[in-house]
């Protein structure tokens, strides 16, 4: 399909974090300890403009999805470097998937990609402490709910006291489900016909590792 350019909502990343910004009340997290998570590469931009404009520290959350067996585009649940997971019921259950499978392809996702992405990204490190403090959680998008629930799961695992979700551009749905189990969300376009990321930027190239790597290091 081709693009509509009445549909490109940002030019860039650099774009789509100004106007996020823009909606994100700082005295919010200025008052409380508080820290940025980014939930993919691509957010790890936005979370960095949006970290340094509040002056306080971010990280990135390393998420990998469980694929379906013979099905490698459709994901069955997600895992997260803290090992909380969340399991899409309905389609194990219309694939007659079980459980035990998940499970097990869980850990091995865990020790062969999240693990690996640890020495990749924090040299084996562990992700910055959100014990008692806000969490903004922020992505390039959320086509549906299921990063930022393993997301959310994650951080209250970890202690935190908030935990408020931040994105430039998200499916109205997942909106109105992620609005029920988050302390808010700040989003510039809820969209109820959702279609591909793609649509919403004019230009998504993606960020380099060593561009990636100096942001996340520059709080180590």
């Amino acid at each position: 399909m081709p693009k509509n350019l009445n549909h490109n909502y940002f030019q860039d990343r650099e774009d789509a974090a100004r106007k996020l910004y823009e909606m994100i009340p700082g005295d919010l997290f200025l008052a409380n300890e508080a820290i940025v998570i980014a939930l993919s590469e691509g957010g790890v931009l936005i979370a960095d403009y949006i970290a340094q404009q509040l002056g306080i520290q971010m990280d990135i959350l390393l998420i990998e999805s469980v694929m379906a067996p013979n099905n490698p585009e459709l994901a069955i649940a997600k895992v997260s470097e803290t090992q909380e997971m969340v399991i899409h019921g309905a389609l194990i259950e219309a694939f007659d998937i079980s459980k035990e499978f998940v499970y097990n392809e869980a850990k091995r996702v865990y020790d062969d990609k999240i693990l690996s992405h640890l020495y990749k990204y924090r040299k084996g490190g562990t992700l910055q402490s959100v014990s008692n403090k806000l969490v903004l959680l922020v992505d390039e998008c959320v086509e549906t709910d299921f990063t930022a629930v393993v997301a959310i799961k994650s951080m209250i695992g970890k202690g935190a006291k908030n935990v408020y979700i931040a994105t430039p551009v998200m499916d109205l749905f997942s909106y109105e489900s992620l609005v029920q189990i988050s302390d808010g969300i700040f989003c510039p376009y809820r969209i109820r016909d959702y279609i591909s990321i793609e649509y919403y930027y004019e230009n998504l190239e993606r960020p380099a590792f060593s561009e990636l790597e100096r942001i996340i290091h520059r709080d180590k």
